[in-house]
């Protein structure tokens, strides 16, 4: 470690620190709806949330809403008072700014506190401000993750300070404002203030000479019952009749090993994979260099993260992708638990935070242009709104493959803009009760009513929900819906859209508006020409077997 007296670099000032969180917002300047994936589908239900029942009553009759205590709640409440100051659009860009920023901070707040300055191996650590579960949209996990760290930071700088007291009667109320943002940040928060407070423990019995481990474990648990409360949450809301979804695919090693190669996933595959890689020379580095090392106490939190995200299923009460929302932050502990020791030169350590600046500027441009490339996307299928009269009944389809594309869309939720600028319906929202406030019933809508029924492909997906474009196109119900939104959908046969008159289109004729012409007759297709071949075959075993087991008719 560099010694207390020696000056602070350029790295390890508060201007540098301030610098590098005004960075961090950069790639969020310029679009107007932030393109993350599922964040228009948020905004979709924050517009519902916000909309008095006598300004649009017909959104009462396709969407069910109802506050209720659950741990996912970060947006939805602060979007109330933000949309009043600012308008919906620009209270959750302001909001999503504010959750790398944070997080950059957070990081860098808790390298000061572990290692007395920050270490300019930190610097690598900040790219994960933009990590696949931000770009994929969870948008109240990730602001309930930055505020996990940043409190963290807080539990280190207080127990540092022995001020054990106002650590508790800060951390009971914050540990259920935080576990309300989102449980994910609750539990890594718990996490990490156990592992840090097992090392504090442990070196203090150390000193009194009755160090041990058992008895570290013990009192770590004690030192955090302040963060206990939101058990008590946690359980009234679990326990609930309303409460669905499973929990499943657990130890499933493909996946995960995959989770952390697309920790940076953005847009340019190779980019994203050798900056990873940059990650994994600096973590195997540190336990050959001897010029640098690991600090016991965050290295411990690290250890503890890793051990989490093994044991995590990828599916939890119904919500897809747990473990993979952890795997960027083991790696970012790793990294700020990274700090050179004493026989480092200051030349050598100059070079690191220069390499770990160049990085993060690197990191940030391409963000910067990518997010610009997605905006442009948006602009050009928004465009369709300006169409569409207020309180439409849409049905959207948003084209996809059946592979795995590095890069996504973004337009996924797209669908949601249309509710929220236009009052009109929209076939994207989630519906999973005890985990939204948000339920969609509009029951003439059929199989169409919610997500995913949005998303086509060219033709059938194993293992998937989505439905061909041509079966969408075919047996969407006309009496439910007034217009179709089609959005760089796959090419379909002409015959499913008879009815349908088209009244925009985009400038590349990927997308189109339609609408319902009632007075053509709909498409008469038969369920041969749709579904394949298996499926119809498997139907029609099912029936036989059925037909079998029903009892035979009475004797006349």
């Amino acid at each position: 470690m560099e010694q207390s007296g020696a000056p602070h670099r350029w790295w390890q000032m508060r201007a540098f620190v301030v610098a590098a969180t005004i960075i961090t917002i950069v790639p969020l300047l310029w679009p107007q709806i932030p393109p993350l994936v599922d964040l228009p589908g948020h905004m979709g239900r924050y517009r519902v949330q916000l909309t008095p029942s006598e300004d649009a009553p017909w959104l009462a009759q396709w969407f069910a809403f109802q506050w209720s205590l659950i741990g996912n709640l970060g947006i939805d409440l602060l979007i109330v008072p933000f949309a009043k100051l600012f308008g919906l659009e620009l209270g959750v860009k302001l909001i999503v700014i504010s959750i790398p920023a944070l997080t950059a901070a957070g990081l860098l707040w808790i390298a000061r506190e572990v290692h007395g300055r920050i270490p300019p191996t930190a610097l690598f650590a900040l790219p994960l401000a933009y990590s696949y579960p931000f770009q994929f949209g969870f948008v109240n996990f990730a602001l309930s993750m930055a505020l996990a760290l940043c409190l963290f930071a807080l539990w280190l700088r207080l127990g540092r300070l022995k001020r054990f007291r106002l650590r508790t009667a800060i951390f009971v109320p914050a540990s259920c404002l935080l576990w309300l943002c989102h449980t994910f940040g609750w539990g890594v928060l718990g996490v990490l203030a156990f592992s840090a407070e097992m090392i504090r423990q442990h070196d203090a019995r150390k000193d009194a000479g009755s160090g041990h481990w058992l008895e570290s474990w013990f009192r770590a648990g004690l030192g955090c019952i302040p963060l206990a409360l939101p058990m008590a949450l946690m359980i009234f809301w679990r326990s609930g009749d309303h409460v669905t979804g499973q929990t499943a695919d657990w130890f499933n090693w493909q996946a995960k090993v995959a989770w952390i190669m697309m920790i940076l996933r953005d847009r340019w595959e190779l980019w994203d994979i050798a900056s990873t890689a940059v990650f994994v020379l600096i973590l195997f580095k540190a336990f050959r260099d001897p010029a640098i090392e690991y600090s016991r106490n965050l290295g411990l939190s690290a250890l503890f993260l890793a051990a989490v995200f093994v044991a995590l299923p990828r599916i939890v009460f119904g919500s897809a992708y747990a473990d993979m929302r952890l795997a960027p932050f083991v790696v970012a502990i790793a990294l700020i638990a990274i700090r050179p020791r004493a026989t480092m030169t200051a030349r050598h350590a100059g070079i690191l935070a220069a390499l770990g600046l160049s990085f993060f500027l690197l990191r940030t441009a391409g963000t910067t242009i990518s997010y610009w490339q997605f905006d442009r996307d948006y602009n050009t299928e928004l465009a369709a709104l300006d169409k569409l009269p207020v309180g439409a009944k849409v049905v959207t389809f948003v084209g996809t493959n059946c592979h795995n594309e590095w890069r996504m869309s973004r337009l996924e939720h797209l669908p949601a803009i249309a509710l929220e600028r236009r009052l009109a319906y929209a076939n994207d929202q989630w519906s999973m009760a005890g985990a939204q406030l948000l339920t969609a019933r509009y029951s003439a809508a059929g199989m169409f009513a919610h997500d995913p029924s949005e998303i086509v492909t060219p033709g059938w997906c194993p293992r998937e929900w989505w439905k061909p474009i041509d079966f969408s196109m075919a047996r969407f119900p006309r009496e439910a819906f007034d217009y179709v939104w089609l959005i760089r959908t796959p090419p379909f046969n002409a015959r499913y859209a008879t009815d349908l008159d088209r009244i925009w289109r985009s400038p590349t004729g990927a997308s189109a508006l339609f609408k319902v012409n009632r007075s053509r007759p709909a498409p008469q297709i038969t369920d041969e020409e749709l579904y394949p071949r298996w499926f119809l075959e498997l139907r029609a075993r099912r029936a036989r077997a059925q037909q079998r087991e029903l009892p035979p008719p009475p004797k006349a």
